[in-house]
């Protein structure tokens, strides 16, 4: 028997690395889980963060064309100013240089006079020259000795005759500090020659007037030359001379990146009638606070969108985890159940037809032993006759233990057919006891019963839930031995009643559990189990329509619990179905 039970057991799926598969199966799960978070937060993010990002630039641009359009009135107002200075301090001196002024001038004390009152009302003059039609310095008043000389190589000269007005960059000179000059044209009375009014003024007169103009508004304003030179001190690009790099003939605002990740407006206008620029730099923009203010908002509501996200996807994603692996589990599980009925049924037939042909050899065997221990009785005793007789008697005890196995098959293979009646199972439960009385006494087993009064009757097959108790009565008195407690419990639910067979044995370990359904798989000693009692035990519960769980505890015991339905609806059919065959036949 023990080479039959492994050749059958070629036929079981049976994986030893099924803790490995669920261990695998669980990492793949949180795999897929992961995943699924990931996509999913991506997919909820993607438009949450183009939503910001228009938001962002759309303001970014609003506040860029509103600092454009801001500068550029700034510009205007600053330049209109400017301009208004430096056509005064023209104005001035085409006031002073008069066509009758000149003789008058000429004389160095009243050029004196003149100068005094000029710098009363202007600090910043510095010095005031008459020149004559030769570039020749006639008259001077000033800190240096400049009398007598000769201008007429000069470009300013020569400019100051084409555009009887002239104004200069600002430079240097002899002293070293900047400052730059005005000079005019005026004819002399009574002839077609002309002379001119040189006045040197300080730069600090520009620096001055500019800074009374600049206001908080802007961060920086400043005049510098077409050649790229600062007429006026800057607070970002240096003092007076130092260079400026951006383009200075041009009116407008330009947009410029600057270090540290600044952006910097710069704005610039060319002065009419003058050789500067004026220049407004504007860093950042000019609403800093609301543009902060948004910006701490807008990454407020990105932030909060994100974690409203991560709340409501984190449990939707273990949903539908769980769902997901629930129904694979399920699939597994039914799978399985297809797998193990079709086991069985395979090997079913194989036990039918190893059944029988073990069937004829054993009755060949029965008929012989029966005749030999015939013959025994007609022949006189001699020296081994009662050895003989012995011998027999195991024979035929061997030949009887072999017809219950095969009998055990053949109710294997073909599961008896059902018959269905109304069944009290409190009374087969009693019947069964009954049955087992004179084992339990044996081995001091004391069997306990729980029954509940009024326990609704089903519809079922006597013979097979008999059957079935014995079977799982039987196996618990053997696992318990000795002075043990089995106890059988009957309740009712609300579509089946559910019986509880529970002892007090020695329990079984999980490896063992997830075999102890496989035909030929037992933990008894050689001799004393085929293995096909729970195996079959199984096969009748489901053919009943019901279901059985096994809950074991190593060193405290075993509880099988059965749950048969009521009315069955698919034995009903199956019935119907058999008996129209058996009338058709």
């Amino acid at each position: 028997m023990k080479r039959f039970g492994q050749m059958f057991m070629q036929f079981l799926p049976i994986d030893p690395e099924k803790s490995s598969d669920e261990v695998n199966r669980g990492e793949s799960y949180a795999h897929f889980k992961r995943m699924l978070f990931l996509i999913m937060l991506l997919i909820a993010m993607v438009p949450v963060a183009v939503t910001a990002g228009i938001g962002y630039f759309q303001y970014r641009n609003l506040l860029l064309s509103e600092e454009h359009d801001q500068l550029l009135w700034r510009l205007d107002g600053a330049q209109k100013t400017i301009d208004a200075f430096i056509g005064g301090l023209q104005s001035l001196v085409k006031f002073v240089a008069r066509e009758d002024r000149y003789s008058a001038l000429l004389e160095k004390d009243k050029l004196q006079l003149l100068f005094d009152r000029l710098k009363e009302q202007y600090d910043g003059f510095v010095d005031l020259g008459i020149v004559d039609a030769k570039g020749i310095q006639r008259s001077y008043v000033g800190p240096y000795d400049l009398e007598g000389r000769d201008y007429s190589n000069q470009e300013w000269f020569h400019e100051v005759l084409i555009k009887n007005v002239y104004i200069s960059n600002v430079y240097l000179g002899f002293r070293q500090v900047p400052h730059f000059v005005i000079a005019v044209v005026e004819t002399i009375p009574g002839t077609n020659d002309y002379w001119i009014l040189r006045a040197t003024i300080n730069a600090d007169t520009l620096q001055k007037f500019v800074a009374t103009i600049q206001t908080k508004a802007t961060n920086d304003m400043f005049l510098v030359n077409s050649a790229g030179q600062l007429q006026t001190s800057s607070k970002s690009y240096g003092a007076v001379l130092s260079r400026y790099d951006k383009p200075t003939n041009e009116d407008g605002v330009a947009l410029y990146g600057e270090s540290r990740g600044n952006s910097i407006f710069h704005a610039s206008s060319v002065l009419k009638n003058t050789p500067w620029t004026l220049v407004l730099t504007e860093q950042d923009y000019v609403h800093k606070e609301e543009w902060a203010s948004f910006k701490q908002r807008l990454i407020l509501i990105f932030a909060g969108s994100t974690l409203v996200i991560v709340l409501i996807i984190s449990p939707l994603v273990s949903i539908l985890t769980d769902r997901i692996r629930a129904s694979d589990e399920k699939q597994l599980s039914l799978l399985a159940e297809a797998e193990h009925s079709n086991k069985l049924a395979s090997i079913g037939r194989l036990a039918a037809g190893v059944a029988h042909e073990i069937n004829n050899p054993l009755a060949i065997i029965s008929q012989k032993s029966g005749l030999i221990e015939d013959l025994l009785g007609l022949t006189p005793p001699f020296e081994y006759s009662d050895k003989m007789r012995k011998t027999l008697t195991g024979i035929q005890d061997s030949v009887v233990r072999c017809k219950n196995i095969t009998h055990r098959l053949l109710g294997f293979a073909r599961r008896m057919e059902v018959t269905i009646e109304e069944i009290d199972l409190n009374q087969v439960v009693r019947e069964v006891i009954t049955f087992l009385e004179n084992e339990s006494l044996h081995n001091r087993i004391q069997v306990q019963t729980i029954l509940e009064d009024q326990l609704p009757h089903i519809r079922s097959d006597r013979g097979q839930i008999q059957q079935i108790l014995l079977n799982i009565t039987n196996n618990a008195i053997d696992a318990v031995v000795y002075d043990g407690i089995i106890q059988i419990t009957t309740v009712s639910r609300s579509e089946s009643v559910q019986i509880k067979i529970k002892d007090n044995g020695p329990g079984m370990p999980p490896a063992v559990l997830e075999h102890i359904f496989e035909p030929f798989f037992t933990t008894k000693a050689q001799g004393k189990g085929t293995g096909l009692g729970l195996s079959i035990t199984y096969g009748l519960i489901k053919k009943l329509g019901g279901s059985i769980v096994v809950d074991s505890t190593v060193g405290e015991g075993t509880i099988f619990t059965i749950n048969l339905p009521y009315t069955p609806p698919h034995i009903e059919e199956s019935n119907h179905e058999h008996n129209n065959a058996d009338t058709d036949s």
